[in-house]
Formats: structure tokens, C-alpha cells, sequence
């Protein structure tokens, strides 16, 4: 049996054993199906508890599917970056702490099997749990709203990808470098603070991997300028390598920094 296959095993049970193989994808299943749901019953919930004067009118505009979709997106990009960030900071670095990593050091390992391994992990789960919950957008939204265009969603969903393997990548390559809490702050400032940075000033630039979720969007509601969206494509693909190539290096430099 390969490298891979036995340390993909290993990192499949650790993954059971904690439950993250359950309540990520719960958390994003929730807000998958919340999302259009309150939405839709909202003027309603607003008319029974608002306490609102005698005679006064609500007026709500009528939302697109898209906007219920990208709605949903929007609490990923917040929430769900935050709990897939705090869920896997310590993939690598929290295995240096407590003596885990030294069980596997001693073993002729391949360090390339070894972060892929959790790359592989990391993406099954993230990547798994965010197509789980914005399916069960779709199909609410489909029931409440109307229907999406299946194959603007499906660029929609296949640029949002990308963007969720450039965040894993970064979580990977920082939770290789530094210690679980470094790598927490770090990942966290790269993933949600940038993030919020570029949507306030980045109509200076079009070309970057924190515009993907945006261009995500724009492909869902009337398609996209090709050519910022290309480069920020390859450019997102290449920093993906990039990370992952790093968290390679790191994960080996690091070695002596294995509790014992």
C-alpha cells in the first residue's frame, strides 16, 4: 500500500474520530438551507413579531435566484471561511505539538504523501460540505424563487471551487510553516481581512484570487469579463501550487521542531 493511500487512511479516521466529517458540513448544510428560507418567510416573520404601528406596510423588493445564491455565498465567505480556518490551522502544526508527527517521522514517509494526504482531507470535507449546502440552496431557492440557469451556475460553482482550494492552500501551508496559533491569525487575516480590504478598494484591480468569489457571482447573474477572470484564474492556480509546494518544504524543515 502507498504512502498516500495509508496517511490519507489515517487522516480519514482522525477526521471521524473529531467529528469534523459531520459538523462542518452541518454547519454549511444549515446556512444552505436558512439562507433562502428567511428570505422568503421573512415579511411574514417581520409582520408576526415586529411589533409594527397599525396599517403600516412593509415593502421588501423580490429577490432573484441568483441574489438568493449569492446571498448564501455571502455567509460562507464570512462564517464558513472562519469555521473552515479554526477547524484545520493545526492540520500539520498541532501534530508537532503533541508528539503525534513523531509516530509518523520515524516511519520512511514521503513528505509530498504526507501534506497531500491532508490536502486531499482538507478538500473532501470543505469542498464537500460547501457543494452539500449550496445544492440545498439551489433546491429551496428552486422551490421559492424560481430556477437557476444550470450552466451559469455550474461556472458559478466551478470558479467558487477554486477559490475554496486557494483557502485550504493557505490554511496547508501556514499550519506547516508556523505553530497552530500563527498559523490561525495569519490564515485568518489572509482569508477574511484581505478579503474585506479588496471589496472596499479593490475597484483599483481586477486581477486577484480574492475577486473569485465576486466573478463567482457575476457569472451567475450575466456572465463575465474573460480576460480579468482568466488571469485570476491562473494566477489563483498557480499560488495554489505554490502553497501546496511550500507546505511540502516546511512540513520537512520543521521536523526537529516535533515534540517528543
Amino acid at each position: 500500500m502507498s504512502n498516500f493511500s495509508v496517511l490519507f487512511q489515517k487522516e480519514w479516521r482522525e477526521n471521524v474520530r473529531n467529528f469534523k466529517i459531520l459538523w462542518i458540513p452541518l454547519v454549511f448544510l444549515l446556512f444552505g438551507i436558512t439562507e433562502p428560507v428567511m428570505n422568503y418567510y421573512l415579511p411574514q416573520i417581520l409582520e408576526a413579531v415586529g411589533n409594527m404601528p397599525e396599517g403600516a406596510v412593509l415593502s421588501f423588493p423580490e429577490l432573484t435566484p441568483e441574489q438568493i445564491l449569492m446571498s448564501t455565498i455571502s455567509q460562507y465567505q464570512f462564517i464558513g471561511m472562519l469555521v473552515v480556518t479554526l477547524g484545520f490551522a493545526g492540520i500539520i502544526s498541532r501534530e508537532r505539538k503533541n508528539g503525534t508527527a513523531t509516530l509518523l517521522y520515524v516511519r520512511p514517509i514521503s513528505f509530498s504523501s504526507y501534506v497531500n494526504s491532508k490536502l486531499a482531507i482538507m478538500s473532501i470535507i470543505v469542498i464537500g460540505s460547501v457543494i452539500i449546502g449550496i445544492l440545498a440552496s439551489l433546491y429551496y431557492t428552486y422551490i421559492l424563487f424560481g430556477a437557476v440557469d444550470t450552466v451559469a451556475f455550474l461556472g458559478f460553482l466551478g470558479t467558487y471551487i477554486v477559490w475554496l482550494l486557494f483557502v485550504i492552500s493557505i490554511i496547508l501551508f501556514f499550519s506547516a510553516a508556523l505553530s497552530t496559533g500563527a498559523a490561525s491569525v495569519i490564515s485568518l487575516v489572509l482569508v477574511l481581512f484581505v478579503q474585506i480590504i479588496d471589496s472596499i478598494i479593490g475597484t483599483y484591480w481586477t486581477i486577484s484570487p480574492w475577486k473569485l468569489p465576486m466573478y463567482a457571482g457575476i457569472i451567475l447573474n450575466d456572465g463575465v469579463d474573460r480576460t480579468p477572470y482568466i488571469w485570476s484564474m491562473l494566477i489563483t492556480l498557480f499560488i495554489i501550487i505554490v502553497l501546496v509546494i511550500g507546505a511540502v518544504y516546511f512540513a520537512k524543515r520543521n521536523v526537529a521542531k516535533t515534540k517528543i
